[in-house]
């Protein structure tokens, strides 16, 4: 009996794997379904745990990946900056749920 040939990872998943592997990206993801913007200091109320700098780095990788979009509010005193899913990381929030789903059945 032979085995089934594999096909090797497409490029775009082995990327997608490798963004949302890191540690607290899920996590952010989560915040972030929500409708409306979350802060700063919302993610880490939401997020117990993380630091902040950590934080800071991986909205930062977010938004270069273009799953989260950041806006700076400059009418506000102090300025603040809030965050957005993109329309590819609301694509995203489907993949959350899903985990969330079979978390939950087993």
């Amino acid at each position: 009996m032979r085995c089934r040939p594999c096909q090797p990872l497409p490029e775009e998943v082995a990327r997608a794997a490798d963004l949302l592997g890191r540690r607290w990206m899920l996590a952010i993801l989560w915040a972030s379904a929500d409708e409306g913007a979350v802060r700063f200091n919302e993610f880490k109320q939401a997020l117990e745990g993380i630091p902040p700098r950590t934080l800071a780095a991986r909205l930062a990788e977010l938004e270069a990946a273009g799953v989260l979009e950041r806006t700076v509010v400059s009418t506000a005193r102090p300025p603040r900056v809030e965050y957005r899913l993109t329309v590819a990381g609301q694509r995203l929030g489907a993949l959350v749920d899903a985990m969330r789903a079979y978390a939950a059945h087993t």
